[in-house]
């Protein structure tokens, strides 16, 4: 407790220019975002089939992929751009303290004197951000839907649907985000300078809340959930669940179809009652021993302890974070270098904190990857040694195929961006020799 309080107080430094820091903290992430994916975009002009995927992938399809891939990309370096344009703003023309105070003035002109307070300044605040936040946002998302996605024959989404699951989301954030956000500041105010440990328990404790509380109250309210019916796919995945004493409660099918024609399958729930959700585009487009295969692939994630062990480096993160948030949350000069030279509101503190944590971050991605990675690796092995290496190798080909996913990708984007190895090193890793994807 003696080394962060004496950190806190090297910190504090009247007249240090935090503002300068963090706007550059945010230009070298976007610089160095823009130049990876600049090197991203010269590799999908290129026109020749990778060598690793002659005779597997159709000349006709990997072009489609790299036109695909060129306007996602294009429309990245619009919207990362656009990012970065209305973060420096914000920064620069203090729009934070602004906004802080535009919402002070509501709730002490609005609110009952009993929820005058800072607490529920705060929850204003949250919902006004996040609300100003997607309506600025909203433009690039329509665009996205309905010319990206609609471009390439893989947007199933009215106009109307989307509109309604924008409203849906902006509902939740509020309604779930609000008495989260008042549980995170009543327990900074009740444990002072020790809170970060209550704070990680009680972050810890939401989660778990959410793991359970999805799929029951918020998965239905976008897609509609039902069992998979008898047959002779639900024969082979109860037998795989069951082979793997996986701890399988329900079996269910999910209407992505409605919304978009990619396609996934995973699974949820808490360690002792889990539940699969696939697709109804992959039992679509699949074979069922390709299906059984990618559940395979996934379980093999639960086997081999992936989801436990990626859940641990999370909460040592979160534990982390919130001990270094004890660090800055009474840094003075923080708050006055962005304009609140009367209050430290907890909230802002915490908004400020993350934008000084870019570096860090850009680095724990880097290693989170590389470690997702490996595992995605470990997860194929264990596919194969239930001996589903063909079906598993032809169910990437046409997941890549179906998704128009990256064929091929430079190496140092890849490493940054990307959690799943692209299908060139997941084949040779498979050691596939096998047909064209159909």
């Amino acid at each position: 407790m003696d080394m962060l309080r004496n950190l806190a107080q090297f910190l504090d430094r009247p007249g240090f220019p935090w503002k300068t820091l963090i706007i550059g903290f945010s230009a070298g992430q976007y610089l160095l975002e823009t130049w990876l994916s600049y090197r991203q975009h010269k590799k999908l002009q290129e026109t020749k089939v990778p060598k690793a995927l002659e005779g597997v992938v159709e000349k006709e399809v990997y072009d489609k992929s790299q036109a695909y891939g060129r306007a996602k990309s294009n429309f990245s370096f619009v919207t990362s751009l656009f990012g970065q344009a209305i973060n420096i703003a914000t920064i620069h023309y203090d729009i934070l303290p602004k906004l802080w105070g535009i919402t002070g003035l509501w709730v002490a002109a609005n609110a009952p004197a009993r929820f005058s307070g800072a607490l529920s300044h705060s929850i204003v605040f949250f919902v006004a951000f996040t609300l100003a936040s997607n309506v600025v946002n909203l433009p690039l998302q329509y665009y996205k839907n309905f010319v990206l996605e609609e471009k390439f024959g893989f947007n199933k989404q009215t106009k109307s649907l989307f509109f309604v699951d924008t409203i849906k989301t902006q509902f939740l954030i509020v309604a779930l985000g609000s008495p989260i956000l008042a549980g995170f500041l009543k327990i900074i105010n009740m444990f002072g300078n020790n809170f970060f440990y209550y704070v990680w328990l009680f972050t810890l404790g939401v989660q778990t809340f959410m793991i359970t509380a999805y799929p029951i109250f918020i998965l239905p309210m976008f897609n509609k959930l039902t069992p998979l019916e008898d047959g002779k796919l639900k024969t082979e995945v109860e037998a795989l669940a069951a082979k793997l004493n996986f701890p399988l409660k329900h079996l269910y099918v999910i209407d992505g179809s409605k919304r978009s024609a990619h396609s996934n399958a995973y699974f949820y729930g808490l360690p002792w009652s889990k539940h699969i959700v696939i697709f109804d585009t992959l039992i679509e487009k699949s074979e069922i021993s390709e299906v059984v295969a990618v559940l395979a692939h996934e379980l093999g994630h639960w086997k081999e302890g992936h989801t436990t062990k990626q859940f641990g480096v999370s909460q040592a993160y979160c534990f982390w974070l919130f001990t270094m948030f004890s660090v800055f949350i009474n840094n003075k000069s923080l708050y006055a270098s962005f304009g609140f030279h009367d209050s430290m509101p907890t909230l802002i503190g915490f908004l400020l904190f993350n934008d000084i944590l870019t570096p860090v971050d850009t680095v724990l991605k880097l290693l989170m990857n590389v470690m997702s990675r490996k595992f995605e690796y470990e997860a194929d092995a264990f596919a194969v040694g239930l001996g589903y290496n063909d079906e598993l190798a032809k169910s990437l080909i046409k997941l890549q195929v179906q998704n128009l996913s990256t064929m091929d990708a430079d190496s140092l984007y890849s490493a940054y961006h990307y959690t799943h190895p692209i299908l060139p090193e997941r084949l040779r890793a498979l050691g596939w020799k096998g047909d064209k994807a159909q």
